[in-house]
């Protein structure tokens, strides 16, 4: 069994920043994908941002496309996720995700283990 449990949301004005933190314990799996979606209520969940094992290979929703960097610690089974340029669009519920395959996939439906989620609200 996989923990995943993030950090770091909160209350920004728009053009603000924040950074996501999410760290993963138990039964890792090395070259595991890790990856960022969000949701907001009544709407399905999004991908958001996905990183490899060996940090070569990003992929990110046109939505967040050079405004959010994701990263990945492997020393301390830790993803980031550096969001810039907050919008009151990027308001929701973010999710920190860990699929135990080095394949890159961005549907929710192929990642194993989820985080509880952490709240990011951006003002107008």
């Amino acid at each position: 069994q996989v923990t995943l449990v993030e950090s770091g949301g909160g209350l920004v004005q728009a053009g603000g920043s924040l950074t996501l933190s999410c760290a993963a314990s138990g039964r890792t799996v090395d070259f595991n994908t890790m990856g960022w979606f969000r949701q907001v209520p009544g709407r399905e969940r999004e991908f958001v941002a996905i990183l490899s094992w060996r940090g070569d290979d990003t992929r990110y929703a046109n939505a967040v496309y050079g405004r959010f960097t994701i990263s990945r610690d492997n020393r301390r089974n830790t993803v980031y996720l550096q969001m810039n340029n907050l919008r009151p669009e990027d308001t929701a519920v973010y999710y920190c995700a860990l699929r135990p395959s080095s394949f890159i996939m961005t549907s929710p439906d192929e990642f194993d283990f989820w985080g509880q989620g952490t709240q990011v609200t951006v003002s107008s």
